[in-house]
């Protein structure tokens, strides 16, 4: 068995991979990738992940040039795990916002940063569910702060101690879809995270029946090796309403700083547009899973 086999990111990488469409030139159009999230239109439905401790591992700035970048694009900013100064900074940049936030075992800690992002006015908040183990099932411990597991009644609270819309992120099944719709979630993020657990669902192969299962009463977002304007093409025709790109905006960082997030982004925009035109998909209200055909996916 190769060393990798069981590697959530390769699986879900191979899986994108395997979805082919057919092209549509009679009747369609110039497409139209406006969006609307939350009450607010948006140029695109193609985001940025929920990438955190950037000037960390890359060099002093790169958060700066995360959010510099995304906010010139029109595009919404993902941030992870951050502290107040460093929300602020990016909230500074006119980048709307959505930040993700741990599932503290503290979670006064939650409460906290919820209120901060409330003053920061941000767009979102998110709470992220597949991050309260460790490698061996113990409670994860992330910048000296424990993890624990939420509970339904809990996010039932968190939803209802804020004005604004909470997203559950790293939904990987319709158990966990639809106890957060149950707690009154306004988002779904569905996602592996970064092969958080080994042989995990694509969260392409995952959409269809989370969507079916939820309906359209929120919106669903998509996380898991999303590079391109083709991929996203083909996660919005499967259900989702928008994608979030992270490793991709690590690259690009790192090559040329802000300009580099934007020029991806826009980049990734223009093969969503050509997508879109060359199967009738015209606007992101005609999209049609019956584009999409799965070919034999094969061994793992």
């Amino acid at each position: 068995m190769a060393e990798n086999t069981g590697n959530s990111n390769r699986i879900t990488r191979r899986y994108l991979d395997s979805l082919l469409i057919e092209t549509r030139y009679m009747n369609s159009t110039n497409p139209c990738l406006e969006t609307s999230l939350y009450g607010r239109k948006f140029p695109s439905p193609i985001m940025t992940a929920a990438l955190s401790h950037l000037d960390h591992f890359m060099f002093e700035g790169a958060t700066k040039a995360y959010a510099e970048g995304t906010a010139k694009a029109g595009s919404i900013l993902w941030l992870g795990m951050a502290p107040e100064e460093e929300v602020e900074m990016c909230a500074a940049t006119g980048a709307s916002m959505i930040e993700i936030i741990k599932p503290y075992t503290n979670r006064d800690l939650i409460y906290k940063k919820i209120r901060h992002a409330e003053k920061a006015g941000l767009l979102a908040v998110g709470v992220d569910i597949d991050h309260p183990f460790a490698e061996d099932g113990s409670p994860d411990v992330v910048d000296g702060d424990e993890m624990t597991a939420i509970m339904t009644e809990e996010l039932k609270e968190i939803c209802a101690s804020t004005s604004l819309p909470v997203i559950v992120k790293g939904v990987l099944s319709t158990y966990d879809a639809l106890e957060s719709v149950k707690a009154g979630a306004q988002g779904l993020v569905i996602s592996h995270h970064n092969n958080r657990i080994e042989y995990a669902l694509p969260p392409l192969m995952a959409l269809p029946e989370i969507r079916s299962a939820v309906g359209k009463q929120i919106p669903i977002f998509v996380d898991g090796d999303i590079r391109t304007g083709m991929d996203a093409f083909k996660a919005l025709a499967l259900g989702a309403d928008a994608v979030c790109i992270g490793r991709p905006l690590i690259t690009a960082i790192k090559q040329n700083g802000a300009q580099g997030v934007t020029e991806y982004l826009t980049r990734a925009n223009k093969e969503l547009a050509k997508a879109m035109a060359y199967t009738g998909c015209t606007d992101l209200n005609k999209m049609d899973p019956s584009v999409i055909h799965p070919v034999c996916f094969g061994t793992l």
